[in-house]
């Protein structure tokens, strides 16, 4: 009992000293309403702020004077429902004052609280990024259509463009003047292989001119310091994919087995350790073949500790009401930790030996 209590204890102290805020906000000194806020953040950044536990709202409150009025990525959808611009459900509010039942259905932060305004009024706002995506460069050579299966097989998609930045990005990690490369655009009124609804563009002066016959695609090209050009999809060249940070696999094993395929294949079961991540790993969830997906996270029973795969403690937890994560008895089938595939993506306790699908991560620190 006593050593129980010394690990709970420790377990306190570095939750106490570990919390942080995963997000990098921007504070944009130009004046739009809400919805050319949303626009212009989600082209050059992620979207307009979400804030989801007092980390983030302290990391927000550093962006910007006190005194200002500044749109935020909260917005009614019902007469008592908010939800963020990202579609995130609100876990965390910071309201000056209850919200009415007007028709002011934006959210704006004055001195670190929320109030509530009219969404077509004009003022400065915050956007912020997300870095759970990273960049592949193929150089193999394949058509478009070869390219995008590729890339969904062995990664996400072809790469879709939102902003300047990325499109430099692709310039910088290639660095090659003489090469040109496959990206996500293609000619259906012009869409994204990933049906992202970025209106970015970096079209070459005079394209495109939809010049030739066939289905057409899009090429960046090096030598036009990454402008784009339309050209004929059975063409053959190099092209760049995008990976999300996190891999649902749609495979039925055990949690042991679960941690093996991903340590294999990728880099390990994934932990939940943040609201950042818990958002992430919704975004996957819906492709789940079974109702609940296997997570990184086992019951120590003897310590009466939960601890993420690789050994960290467990500070941010989503669990199930009623779900026993505290057991007495050590004598039966060890326990792991799985995400409901529906509903609001709670966690719930199971024996190890039960069959899910899982989800991988693909990146060393997550």
């Amino acid at each position: 009992m006593a050593q129980a209590l010394y690990f709970s204890l420790l377990v306190i102290a570095l939750c106490s000293s570990s919390e942080s805020s995963q997000r990098r906000y921007h504070y944009i000194n130009i004046n739009k309403n809400w919805a050319e806020a949303q626009r212009y953040c989600r082209e050059k950044y992620t979207d307009l702020a979400t804030v989801n536990n007092i980390n983030d709202m302290n990391e927000l409150k550093k962006t910007v004077n006190n005194n200002l009025n500044v749109w935020i990525g909260l917005k009614r959808t019902d007469v008592y429902k908010w939800k963020w611009s990202l579609g995130d459900p609100v876990k965390y509010l910071n309201w000056e004052t209850e919200p009415s039942t007007d028709t002011n259905n934006c959210a704006v932060m004055r001195n670190g609280t929320w109030r509530q305004e009219d969404c077509n009024v004009n003022m400065r706002f915050i956007c912020y990024n997300d870095s759970s995506k990273s960049y592949i460069i193929n150089t193999s050579n394949k058509t478009w259509r070869e390219a995008q299966s590729f890339c969904r097989q062995y990664h996400t998609d072809l790469i879709s463009v939102r902003n300047q930045t990325d499109n430099q990005l692709i310039d910088n990690i290639i660095n090659d003047p003489h090469t040109s490369v496959w990206i996500g655009l293609f000619r259906d009124s012009w869409e994204w292989s990933d049906n992202t609804d970025s209106a970015f563009r970096y079209w070459i002066s005079g394209e495109p001119n939809v010049f030739g016959y066939g289905p057409l695609c899009t090429e960046a090209l090096m030598s036009a310091q990454g402008q784009w050009n339309d050209a004929g999809c059975h063409h053959s060249q190099p092209f760049v994919c995008h990976a999300d940070e996190l891999i649902l696999i749609q495979k039925n094993l055990s949690w042991t087995e679960a941690v093996r395929y991903c340590r294999e294949n990728h880099v390990d079961l994934v932990s939940v350790d943040s609201q950042e991540i818990q958002h992430m790993v919704t975004e996957v969830l819906h492709q789940a073949s079974t109702a609940e997906v296997w997570m990184g996270l086992h019951y120590y029973c003897l310590m009466n500790l939960w601890i993420w795969v690789r050994g960290e403690v467990v500070c941010y937890q989503n669990w199930a009401p009623g779900v026993q994560i505290q057991l007495k008895d050590c004598s039966g089938e060890h326990r792991a930790g799985a995400l409901q595939s529906g509903g609001d993506h709670l966690w719930i306790s199971l024996p190890r030996s039960h069959k899910l699908n899982f989800i991988c991560t693909r990146r060393d620190s997550t």
